[in-house]
């Protein structure tokens, strides 16, 4: 591994795939604040507060709009890394925090609940974006035999990014009420620092060979990430790849799905991730506090246990990073989606069994750490990366549209059902994600292939 390679991929790890960590958990521990600011605002406005039901779903669209703008970002994405390239992409994409960050943290000085709704739009636009951009970036400039590990750091990112939100969200640090348009705001300075940086670094090899049939561009890139200039097995690899989708243009989403030789590659990215967001763990995210007050932990100690939650979730990502290789892919995500079934069925039965028995308001706490390790080990990075090993150049942004358009659709319903849900069905909400999960890791088991030090041809020829 070179230093051009590990810094490129920790630069945009931070600047990017962070927020979208960070921005999934900032809106637990303020929730009480920003729900009384609305309050207060709709009071001054109309005489009147918000009935209960109506701040729910006001806080609700709050949390949920989110997963609404990522779903347009990832619709955007196959249009954007076309006319920008990768590198291009993510540098524009920064300025979207940076309007979002104004929005968030004037929003109370302005008496607006409107420009924290917007904010948190934009901060989506740009996850969607960057959820999708980053791993296919970092799968065409990483070696085969490292596209595991590289692949996986942003996932790491995404759980550091869920901790420091928790972190900065207690009540020493910034989980006063008159912080929290500062708490949302953070993320202008991760976004700032990869605006600053990343014009530093070329482009993607792949996409200056194959899509622009810059030779000279991907030889110069080819040498600096690699750090050698005996660089012709892999220039040769790419001209394969081009000669053989020379006559195949870059396809729609609408031809990907229609086209019957990758059908099969096309099912597998629509089934695991939409089985990444209906597993749960975007219900554990949004509502942690929530979740851990109704398994009957004292309001005091929550934000403490949520923050030991986020440092096993980190622990658990470094561990599917280092395993990767080594492991394989298909080992890794069926054992993560297996272990999160199982507790999701563990929450429930020990919700059900804590009015008589008290001591199993930890098993829920055990079970709701169970949810974030598994997911971290496994879920969290691999199936992007599997979309970027599933594909050749032609199909491989039109896969990126389908499979973020699902993630984030899917991340908007739970984001914005699951508290409904868990009123009227109480702890039996978490069998859903239980059948969900065990479904996954089956369909896995028995339809996806080890990609693991394979080319993007083997893979496809793997599937043919």
């Amino acid at each position: 591994i070179t230093s051009p390679l590990l810094s490129v991929t920790l630069l945009v790890s931070f600047g990017s795939s962070m927020l979208y960590g960070y921005n999934l958990a900032v809106v637990n521990s303020p929730a009480v604040h920003i729900k009384q600011f609305y309050n207060a605002t709709w009071s001054q406005r109309y005489g009147h507060g918000l009935g209960p039901g109506s701040l729910t779903l006001f806080y609700s669209l709050t949390v949920s709009i989110f997963a609404l703008g990522g779903l347009v970002g990832s619709l955007l994405v196959g249009m954007l890394v076309d006319r920008y390239g990768r590198n291009g992409t993510l540098i524009r994409s920064t300025l979207l925090v940076l309007l979002a960050g104004g929005f968030m943290g004037f929003s109370r000085e302005l008496g607006s609940p409107e420009m924290v709704i917007i904010g948190r739009s934009f901060t989506g636009l740009h996850s969607g974006i960057c959820l999708s951009v980053v791993p296919l970036y970092l799968g065409e400039i990483a070696p085969k035999n490292l596209r595991g590990f590289l692949g996986l750091v942003p996932s790491i990112f995404i759980c550091l990014g869920v901790f420091f939100a928790q972190v900065l969200g207690l009540p020493e640090l910034l989980g006063k009420d008159r912080f929290w348009p500062l708490f949302l705001s953070v993320v202008v300075i991760p976004a700032s620092l990869q605006l600053l940086l990343l014009h530093c670094f070329p482009e993607s090899p792949r996409y200056l060979l194959i899509e622009r049939n810059d030779i000279c561009g991907a030889t110069r890139a080819l040498c600096r990430f690699l750090g050698t200039s005996d660089i012709q097995d892999v220039i040769e690899e790419m001209k394969e790849e081009q000669q053989s989708l020379s006559s195949v243009e870059m396809v729609s989403v609408w031809q990907l799905l229609r086209d019957r030789s990758v059908r099969w590659q096309t099912l597998s990215v629509v089934v695991v991730n939409a089985g990444m967001q209906l597993s749960g763990i975007d219900a554990i995210w949004f509502y942690t506090n929530t979740i851990f007050e109704n398994a009957g932990i004292p309001v005091s100690q929550v934000p403490y246990t949520t923050v030991g939650t986020g440092a096993i979730e980190v622990v658990a990502g470094l561990i599917g990073c280092f395993t990767i290789e080594k492991l394989g892919r298909r080992p890794l995500i069926i054992t993560g989606f297996c272990t999160m079934g199982i507790c999701s069925a563990g929450i429930t039965v020990s919700l059900l069994l804590q009015t008589t028995l008290p001591w199993m308001r930890y098993v829920s706490v055990a079970c709701v750490v169970g949810i974030i390790a598994g997911f971290c080990v496994g879920p969290a990075g691999v199936p992007f990366l599997m979309t970027a090993e599933l594909f050749t150049q032609s199909h491989r942004p039109a896969a990126y549209i389908v499979g973020g358009s699902l993630n984030w659709l899917c991340n908007f319903t739970i984001g914005f059902i699951f508290p409904f849900l868990q009123m009227s069905t109480g702890a039996f909400c978490y069998l859903v994600f239980c059948g969900v999960c065990l479904l996954v890791a089956l369909y896995v088991y028995l339809i996806i292939p080890e990609t693991k030090n394979k080319t993007f041809m083997e893979i496809s020829h793997i599937f043919a």
